[in-house]
């Protein structure tokens, strides 16, 4: 896999251009750097059904990002660094510890961590439109995609290569040894290595496309298809479609601690009706194989370590709705208020059905959730930005399947205001 990347890293620095390049146009080390501080408030309750134990956690982040400009030159060099810093204001008491919060890790004590901070560094260089980099990353990729829904972020430590030299086109390749996870400042989660590649293009301005291939050693190989296309009718109404699919190998040691088989392929299309400020959603998920669809936690603590958000899929709220052979139907709409003058709110509803998930006691366990959303981002004045989320979620899930997942309600309250320094 080595060998593939460089390879790949080696044809995209030597292919020519077809648009102006980014390096041409650098204002130097400082005068592109940008520093920001990202406050984060956040709670979320999860009151569990079948006689777990109930968790809740809250939080406030800080959370300061530098990114450099690059150097001026054919080759611009450049570093980006990232600081952050967590205080507990509440989740004690026996409720910490939920795996799927992970706010603050727990002491050896059984306690959260009253505080938390952690830092990090890249350096970086550029030629053309094509990027490589070495340190504390970030990736947002279908096949790896670093944890940001929490408190605060998670990270990867390697060398990624990001190319854009044919317009339209870009193309991602990376080597990781280390996982930081975004609760602790420790970097023992049992990630050995994780190496990935591939591409996603825009063939037009109403169908784009993307293709990679990871591999997490010790865990899995995982191949992903992503296809979105977008047919406008009139102003304000357009269809859109999105499919969604992976295929996963798990190793046999891996699946043996697991217990479970080896293969899974699950896929999702989703078809929208946006009709000016309405948004109508149809969706259909299914997975099959041996096992279900592995993805995120840490491999010290029985996961893959491939990033809390390695699911794009459409029927992921609360539930993934992952389970093996599982299928699920989705109906959800949304609603953006600026067109009855209240700009920046907006409300998402869905409920999602799923069936046919095989455990134990089982060929046809059931779940079903219930999710609601309100967002209201702050549009103008001191507070410009200042984004308010609650979110709520009632799932529940047969009792047949509780080897799979666990029901109950859950609450997130989210409190973020961005802040540019400079």
């Amino acid at each position: 896999m080595k060998k593939q990347l460089s390879l790949l890293a080696l044809s995209i620095m030597l292919a020519a251009p077809v648009f102006a390049s980014q390096q041409s146009s650098s204002q130097g080390f400082i005068d592109d750097s940008h520093l920001d501080l990202f406050l984060r408030n956040a709670y979320i309750n999860r009151d569990y059904r079948s006689g777990a134990d109930n968790k809740a956690e809250w939080g406030q982040g800080f959370i300061t990002t530098f990114q450099s400009g690059f150097t001026q030159g054919l080759v611009g060099f450049g570093v980006d660094g990232i600081a952050q810093y967590g205080v507990r204001l509440d989740g004690g008491r026996g409720r910490s510890g939920a795996g799927g919060i992970d706010f603050f890790a727990q002491d050896n004590d059984g306690k959260a961590k009253s505080d938390l901070a952690k830092f990090g560094a890249t350096a970086k260089m550029r030629i053309s439109n094509t990027v490589l980099s070495y340190g504390t990353q970030r990736p947002e990729l279908p096949i790896l995609n670093a944890d940001s829904s929490r408190l605060l972020y998670e990270t990867y430590t390697g060398t990624m290569l990001t190319s854009k030299e044919v317009e339209g086109l870009e193309v991602n390749a990376g080597y990781f040894t280390d996982e930081q996870r975004k609760s602790d400042d420790s970097h023992n989660t049992g990630l050995k290595s994780l190496s990935f590649g591939g591409a996603s293009y825009q063939f037009n301005d109403q169908f784009s496309g993307a293709l990679y291939a990871s591999r997490v050693e010790d865990v899995l190989n995982k191949q992903y298809l992503g296809l979105n296309f977008k047919q406008p009718f009139s102003t304000g109404q357009q269809v859109v479609l999105d499919f969604n699919g992976y295929n996963s190998r798990l190793d046999q040691g891996y699946a043996d601690s697991q217990n479970t088989g080896r293969s899974n392929s699950i896929w999702s299309l989703a078809a929208s009706y946006i009709w000016d400020i309405h948004t109508f959603k149809l969706a259909y998920q299914q997975s099959s194989g041996s096992t279900g669809y592995h993805y995120g936690s840490y491999k010290n603590v029985g996961g893959v370590g491939d990033g809390g958000n390695t699911i794009w899929l459409a029927n992921s709220y609360w539930s993934d709705f992952n389970g093996e052979d599982e299928r699920s139907w989705q109906a959800s709409y949304g609603l953006d208020f600026a067109g009855l003058g209240l700009p920046g709110l907006s409300w998402t509803t869905a409920y999602v059905r799923g069936d046919n998930i095989k455990t134990a006691e089982t060929s046809n366990g059931k779940e079903h959730e219930w999710f609601n959303q309100l967002q209201y981002q702050v549009q103008s004045g001191p507070a410009k930005d200042l984004k308010l989320k609650v979110r709520y979620s009632v799932l529940r899930v047969s009792g047949n399947a509780s080897d799979y997942n666990i029901g109950g309600n859950e609450v997130r309250l989210y409190a973020e205001y961005p802040f540019n320094v400079f």
